[in-house]
């Protein structure tokens, strides 16, 4: 279907809820309060014409580092409804990174919770194209506190007439394989990923309660809680703080969401957990969604048969936006990342770029009107990953006779050993099958003779014994995948390195 020239993604995701009499209807949810669709409405504006009297330009970036709170979608619809560019930023990194996020992106504006407020302010006299600082909630001290600066704009706005080809918003990559890059995303977008994933893969509909653990500065909580659910006015629950299993637990008990997003590595937590049982969850819960990382296949099981409700799990990734790759209700094969989502055409290719045959591993290609338009200042990056109409995911698959992709590891990650390869991914789900492991990173890692092995880092469940678990461990995987595959060094952690997102950090585990 043709594009049309001009299109704001504000007035199909905000607008058009109201106009299909979804005014009163709430759209946002957290632990403090509700806003109906209208009141978002009504939100965006007061940004946007808070953002003009600031003499924000069309195009000038607009930097968010708030938690998911309502207030995050007024911040973000309004900027895009003024034709500005929101920057949605992890509330988890270090002073340093944000120095380089802030200078990369040349923000004009930085919007901050109070209490992140103190870990970026040093940082200001060191960026020029920083103008203006907002502060939401708290004492902003000598900075404007934003709902005061809303309350005093007005409450309606011209949305900007922008191009569907226009940058709408930028996200910047975890950074599981080095330093983040800034990807930007168009106006049509959201749409597209809701249209196709949220539509034909989980079938969205207007009375879905969504929560999602993942965050709206993850491209996955950023399609799970607004671009999906907005798409058909439908409700999302925010959590503000971090997502323990905990804290999820409560909020699924509380607010009974129908569709749950998390990540693997919290799925194995909350499993881990005793609280972790069917009474403490959401009765109305008919489906969740994995995404992050692939999921392995006996967490996928084990929540299943516990918890009564399936796990679809799928692939995304910050330049696709969200899920394009996904296994499908009623069609669920636990232990792959099932099949292309419509929409999106897929392709496994090998070094020289040639198409590889079922059951040979390949690096993963997609196509889809989700993809993002580069890069920030990173052209090399840039033409290396969207090549054409194709974006190379970096990730390494197989596909099988029947259509489903196996993930084995990214590109990075793979080695081999005597000449054959090994996927990392593989190792770690025959190691967390294990009763004893909660989580597993394997690595390449060089014997005395020089050659490359195995290596697994292991954390243990709470009532595991480390005694003789090696040997244990070194059969299990024998058995379960093949002896050349099981780790020859195996080291017991609190905690593997992740990015904000859950990912592990497996570069990071080869330099130990």
């Amino acid at each position: 279907m043709e594009k049309p020239s001009k299109y704001n993604a504000v007035t199909r995701m905000v607008d058009a809820n109201v106009k299909a009499g979804l005014g009163d209807k709430a759209a946002f949810v957290d632990p403090a309060r509700t806003l109906t669709y209208g009141q978002l409405q009504t939100a965006s504006n007061q940004v946007a014409n808070m953002l003009t009297t600031l003499d924000m330009r069309r195009e000038g970036r607009v930097a968010v580092l708030m938690h998911d709170s309502v207030e995050y979608p007024c911040v973000f619809w309004g900027a895009i409804r003024a034709g500005m560019v929101p920057i949605c930023l992890n509330t988890l990194l270090t002073p340093e990174q944000y120095a380089y996020m802030l200078d990369d992106s040349r923000a004009e504006i930085l919007i901050v919770a109070a209490d992140l407020l103190p870990i970026v302010q040093p940082l200001f006299a060191e960026m020029p194209a920083l103008r203006h600082v907002i502060v939401f909630g708290g004492d902003g001290n000598e900075y404007p506190e934003l709902l005061s600066l809303m309350d005093n704009a007005g409450d309606s706005f011209e949305t900007a007439a922008t191009s569907s080809d226009e940058t709408a918003f930028w996200l910047y990559s975890s950074g599981s394989t080095g330093a983040p890059k800034g990807v930007r995303h168009v106006h049509t977008s959201p749409a597209y990923v809701a249209d196709n994933y949220g539509q034909d893969v989980i079938g969205i509909k207007p009375d879905d309660i969504c929560f999602a653990a993942a965050k709206i500065f993850f491209a996955y909580g950023l399609g799970a809680s607004m671009a999906v659910p907005m798409s058909v006015g439908a409700t999302t629950v925010l959590l503000p703080d971090r997502p323990t299993p905990a804290s999820v637990l409560n909020m699924l008990n509380t607010y009974n969401p129908t569709l749950f997003f998390g990540v693997p590595t919290l799925y194995a937590a909350m499993l881990a957990d005793p609280n972790c049982q069917l009474e403490n969850s959401s009765d109305k819960l008919r489906l969740c969604i994995s995404a992050g990382e692939a999921l392995p296949e006996d967490i996928g099981h084990t929540w299943e048969g516990r918890m009564k409700s399936p796990i679809i799990d799928g692939i995304g990734s910050t330049e696709m936006l969200h899920v394009f790759l996904s296994n499908h209700p009623g069609d669920i094969r636990y232990g792959t990342s099932g099949k292309e989502v419509r929409g999106y055409k897929l392709r496994l290719i090998d070094d020289d770029g040639q198409p590889v045959p079922d059951g040979e591993l390949g690096e993963l290609l997609v196509s889809g009107g989700s993809a993002g338009d580069g890069y920030w200042n990173q052209r090399a990056k840039s033409r290396a990953t969207f090549a054409g109409e194709w974006v190379h995911t970096g990730d390494k698959y197989t596909r099988d006779a029947e259509g489903y992709y196996h993930y084995c590891g990214r590109t990075d990650d793979m080695f081999k050993v005597s000449g054959r390869w090994v996927s990392p991914f593989e190792v770690e789900q025959a190691l967390s099958s294990h009763p004893a492991i909660l989580e597993a990173a394997v690595v390449a890692h060089e014997d005395a003779e020089g050659l490359t092995k195995p290596k697994a880092y292991v954390v243990l469940n709470a009532s595991a014994e480390a005694e003789g678990l090696f040997e244990d461990l070194k059969e299990h995987v024998k058995n379960a995948i093949g002896v050349w595959k099981y780790p020859r060094w195996i080291e017991i952690t609190d905690d593997l390195p992740k990015t904000a997102t859950g990912k592990i950090q497996r570069y990071k585990l080869r330099s130990c």
